[in-house]
């Protein structure tokens, strides 16, 4: 059977949390979240006092937390000035949760929340509570640092989960009346301010919000926060000038760090603070898709490429450097100072999933598997208890999750990601459906007019065999997308057990069928998963002479729990073909891996700290664990990278 290639212009967009019901691997991380994390983060801000600032019928609370200071620096940013978007993610992942699993008393707590922003919000529709509780009479003066906006967009977001996740639309309300008067405030008028955020968000947030409600304008303020950033006279300047302040006096110096340096359409490196840049990238992929702007499409193009081939971890992790939590030179990717933030390789993942949204390409969705399935798990512990910040690639030992942090915006992130898979698992146009992420799961969709439903039967990641059956009425013309994953070196995929001719398919990397489809067509995947050595530009200093190990979309390391040797001291020397898969009990039934290594020994070195030489090697067996799963045991070292015999 021949395969076509989706050349059509589609637009693709994600499905509703509801119309994707996770299993499988996805199901269970769901459930811990939905069964522990939520309620974790709902009383770990109840605990910093942020329902104290927000609740306007306590009374005013003191500042808790203190101003950020640097020598010679402007002193304007305390975390405490984002609680709102704290809050706002954790009800986000609360309204995931509630969906996933009746819990009438976490709605309810979740509902009292609400009530607070509605309650908060000005006449106006203003929703802010650090400006209207901690520092009234000084909103939209201090937009660069501030997270004014940035708080706006995540409490949009949070407001669209929960309509989908309950139906209810007291939060949709307040944020539409909160998204109304930002319109207002800033455009191109005379009257209007041309400003945006320091911290992007609200421009992937407006684009969700105005598909949700079906409000153009608020697809039109997104794209304006986008076309507005980098121009002259730059907007933070001026604003810093109104406040009496210097321009350049501020804490991070540059306007790199938030991407504002330039107009976005001239930008061709990536630059700054991590999660800003992924945002901001999100937003210009969003606009791109809805407003079929071609200008975006170069620039963005540009941007992955930087990111992707100069500046990614194998991880998928983002932003090597703690001082601006951000990005640094090209190929520099330490390992065991790694920053990559958990939620940069979130950010990652929702840009790779917007730039799929005109049209299926492996090149994103490979990354989006990669983002979500190692940099950004290892966030999360498996009992949805504990949380990483930073995620090196190489530990002595030291590095371990935390209960909770100081800026605690990746566990709700974290949290949310994990609940809301589903939505970056599938690609919806018109008459049109791609699969870019696989997983045991039952989704629901509309096509050419006509409801389908679409089943993935399958062990992934752990196994590379996918069944996935299409539920109809009656016959339904559609083009269905399936992801060919880079990392699979022979896919084959049967339509009713007949073979597919997967030849047309080097462009994209999916194989389309377009046809009339009935109820129970079934459509298999075979994706052969091997143990994979994969080596490091050489320009990446920290990975030279050293390899790191795959198997199908996970990245593997060794740590001490199974390894009792040094780990620096074991050298790969082949042996991939002997490779023998093993469960890990320990770890959830997990799929691990034994193969032969060489260890370097010191038993014999005596007593002189150098010789002329090399060490004494014996043979040995390592055991590797998946990534995303390390630090779930007792503590010990951890390898990603290691040296090749």
């Amino acid at each position: 059977m021949d395969a076509v290639t989706d050349k059509a212009t589609r637009q693709y967009r994600p499905p509703a949390i509801p119309d994707v019901e996770l299993r499988g691997f996805w199901g269970e991380r769901a459930d811990a979240v939905s069964a522990k994390t939520v309620h974790i983060l709902l009383d770990r801000c109840a605990e910093a006092g942020m329902f104290d600032q927000i609740d306007p019928s306590r009374p005013v609370p003191e500042q808790r937390l203190k101003f950020h200071r640097r020598e010679g620096k402007e002193s304007t940013v305390t975390t405490q000035m984002f609680w709102d978007s704290d809050v706002a993610k954790a009800l986000e992942a609360a309204a995931y949760a509630v969906h996933r699993r009746r819990d009438p008393a976490l709605e309810a707590r979740v509902d009292e929340i609400i009530a607070m922003f509605a309650a908060l919000q000005r006449e106006d529709g203003y929703c802010n509570s650090w400006y209207l509780r901690m520092q009234p009479g000084k909103e939209w003066t201090n937009l660069r640092d501030c997270h004014e906006l940035y708080c706006a967009g995540h409490l949009m977001e949070a407001a669209v989960a929960y309509h989908q996740a309950t139906g209810k639309r007291v939060l949709l309300d307040v944020m539409c009346r909160y998204a109304d008067l930002i319109d207002r405030k800033f455009g191109w008028g005379e009257d209007q301010m041309q400003g945006y955020c320091g911290h992007e968000e609200i421009e992937l947030a407006l684009i969700k919000l105005g598909r949700e409600v079906n409000e153009p304008r608020y697809l039109e303020l997104a794209k304006f926060f986008v076309d507005v950033r980098g121009q002259q006279p730059h907007y933070f300047d001026e604003e810093a000038k109104r406040r009496g302040a210097s321009p350049d006096g501020f804490v991070h110096g540059t306007h790199e760090y938030s991407q504002s340096h330039k107009p976005v359409r001239e930008q061709d490196r990536v630059v700054g603070h991590a999660v800003r840049a992924m945002y901001l990238y999100s937003g210009m992929a969003d606009v791109a898709t809805e407003f079929n702007d071609n200008s975006l499409t170069a620039p963005l193009e540009t941007l992955w490429a930087d990111v992707t081939q100069r500046q990614m971890y194998i991880t998928g992790g983002i932003g090597p450097e703690e001082h601006n939590e951000g990005f640094s030179d090209p190929y520099h990717l330490p390992n065991d100072t790694a920053y990559a933030e958990t939620c940069a390789s979130i950010a990652l993942a929702m840009w790779a999933s917007r730039m799929l949204g005109r049209g299926p390409d492996r090149e994103y969705a490979d990354v989006m598997e990669t983002a979500f399935y190692n940099g950004a798990l290892s966030g999360l512990s498996m009992d949805g208890g504990q949380f990483f910040y930073e995620n090196p690639l190489e530990s002595h030992g030291h590095h371990h999750r935390w209960d909770w942090h100081r800026c605690p915006c990746c566990p709700p992130n974290i949290a949310r990601a994990v609940t809301s898979i589903g939505t970056y698992m599938y690609g919806v146009a018109d008459d049109a459906l791609a699969v870019h992420l696989y997983g045991a799961s039952k989704a629901r969709f509309t096509l050419g007019g006509s409801a389908v439903t679409i089943e993935q039967e399958t062990e992934y990641p752990w196994d590379g065999r996918i069944k996935l059956t299409i539920g109809t009425d009656g016959p339904a013309r559609f083009a269905l997308s399936l992801r060919l994953p880079g990392w699979c070196a022979d896919p084959s995929v049967t339509l009713g057990g007949e073979a597919v001719d997967l030849s047309g398919t080097e462009g994209t990397g999916y194989v389309t069928i377009e046809r009339e489809w009935s109820d129970g067509d079934v459509v298999t995947l075979d994706l052969p998963m091997a143990v994979t050595a994969l080596r490091a530009d050489p320009r990446v200093r920290a990975d030279r002479g050293r390899s790191a190990l795959t198997r199908g979309p996970l990245v593997y390391c060794m740590e001490g729990a199974d390894n009792d040797v040094t780990l620096d001291t074991v050298l790969l020397n082949g042996g991939l073909d002997k490779a023998e898969t093993v469960p890990l009990p320990a770890l959830g039934d997990a799929v691990g891996f034994r193969l032969p290594v060489t260890v370097e020994t010191h038993e014999d070195w005596g007593r002189a700290l150098y010789r002329t030489t090399a060490p004494t090697v014996t043979a040995g067996q390592g055991t590797f664990v998946p990534y995303h799963l390390w630090d779930n045991r007792e503590p010990g070292e951890m390898l990603v990278w290691l040296r090749t015999h």
